[in-house]
């Protein structure tokens, strides 16, 4: 083991012993236990200080523990925090209005997490597709592509290609078509099934490692779906909320989906909050006890997620991420490091994919990193994501790059 993981390890040993004597063994983490985050900083155990280049996937673009959303989170939960949807409550109707009017969109139907908004994202799709377009019952497919994430649930593991999702899960959910992701080709072919009811994209793919389709694949597979009478789904948990340089990846090429799932961001890291908005037509096809969560909606959730998203308002959050992203990229770009094969990325959702190279994978250039002050975790073996809080600025960026400089050199 190389000597820098072992100290690591060896400052963090009680805390990580803990996790494994008791949790589940169902992650990996990096051996950094932390203690405290504040913006675009995270503290460990130890009193080191990092910066942050995972924000918790793009759950808190707003930075950590944002004074505004945390004063809104206090106040509330002093007040009320769950009453179930049993009764109504003061906030849900307020929040409600409030994002709906945010997004352009009739309805909302809050849920908690970002795979409980997928699977009632494609709820809704089935019912349009069984109420309005007269798909013969139980025959409603939803398509999906090639390198997808939208969570572990076995509906989600159902419609992965990543055998460490869905090996030892079976049997899987039935009506999932899978096709290449941008590929306008495969798509315009399992549309000519009449009894697809939904397609379901990610804008860019986040865990896949920041995937980024070619110009024209969102707005031109939205058409696709509009001359099919299909339902556009755009998954945007990870993509949204400034995350890319706009308020919604699909911003970029002005594409307003049929049904739009969001999550992590939307409560700026506090908690748990999710969303899927869509029009009358679709939404009102559910009717009372069809779907429902004890905790969605609940006031603690609303007033969170209001001023979570009033802050991204405010603050520019998704003009910060589109300027200092590209100053990102290019800087990357500019290394030109044996050890990087490719930059990629759109806005602060970005990666670099390591060259296969003995000895200096993603994990071990991660836990360097860590050494040096820079919090990064890698996917799928040879890319490593960067993506700050989005109230990083310039001067921040620029360190950054200096200490990503200073690791990759130290591999060399």
């Amino acid at each position: 083991m190389p000597q820098s993981t072992t100290v690591l390890e060896n400052s963090f040993d009680k805390y990580i012993q803990l996790e494994e004597n008791y949790g589940a063994h169902n992650y990996h983490p990096l051996p950094v236990v932390i203690e405290k985050g504040e913006g675009v900083f995270l503290w460990d155990v130890a009193g080191k200080k990092y910066f942050d280049f995972l924000s918790a996937y793009s759950a808190v673009n707003q930075g950590h523990c944002h004074p505004r959303i945390t004063k809104a989170f206090v106040e509330q939960a002093h007040k009320l925090t769950l009453t179930s949807r049993a009764f109504y409550n003061n906030l849900l109707g307020k929040y409600e209005k409030y994002i709906t009017a945010f997004f352009g969109y009739d309805k909302v139907l809050p849920m908690n997490t970002g795979v409980e908004a997928g699977e009632t994202a494609i709820k809704l799709a089935r019912k349009w597709g069984y109420v309005k377009k007269g798909i013969p019952e139980n025959e409603a497919k939803i398509i999906f592509v090639a390198g997808n994430f939208w969570g572990r649930t076995l509906a989600a593991i159902s419609s992965s290609t990543d055998p460490s999702s869905f090996s030892g899960f079976g049997p899987f959910m039935p009506g999932y078509v899978i096709i290449p992701y941008n590929d306008l080709e495969a798509l315009e072919n399992a549309l000519k099934d009449k009894t697809v009811a939904g397609f379901m994209v990610e804008p860019i793919q986040g865990e896949a490692g920041v995937v980024v389709p070619s110009e024209g694949y969102l707005s031109k597979s939205f058409d696709l779906c509009k001359r099919n009478n299909v339902l556009y789904i755009a998954d945007e948990v990870q993509t949204g909320l400034a995350r890319t340089g706009k308020m919604l990846a699909c911003d970029h090429e002005n594409v307003k989906p049929d049904i739009l799932i969001l999550g992590k961001a939307l409560s700026g890291g506090t908690m748990p909050v999710s969303a899927v908005l869509c029009n009358n037509h679709i939404m009102l096809n559910i009717k009372p006890g069809e779907h429902g969560s004890t905790y969605g909606g609940n006031p603690l959730a609303c007033a969170v997620a209001m001023e979570a998203l009033q802050v991204l308002l405010d603050e520019k959050l998704a003009e910060n991420a589109n300027e200092l992203g590209k100053l990102l990229r290019d800087e990357l770009k500019n290394l030109n490091s044996p050890l990087i094969a490719d930059v990629r990325g759109k806005g602060l959702l970005n990666a670099i994919v390591i060259k296969n190279i003995p000895g200096k994978d993603a994990w071990s250039v991660c836990l360097k990193l860590a050494e040096n002050g820079l919090l990064a975790k890698p996917t799928h073996g040879d890319i490593i994501r960067f993506a700050p809080p989005l109230n990083i600025t310039k001067e921040q960026i620029l360190e950054c790059v200096e200490i990503i400089k200073n690791t990759l050199l130290s591999f060399e």
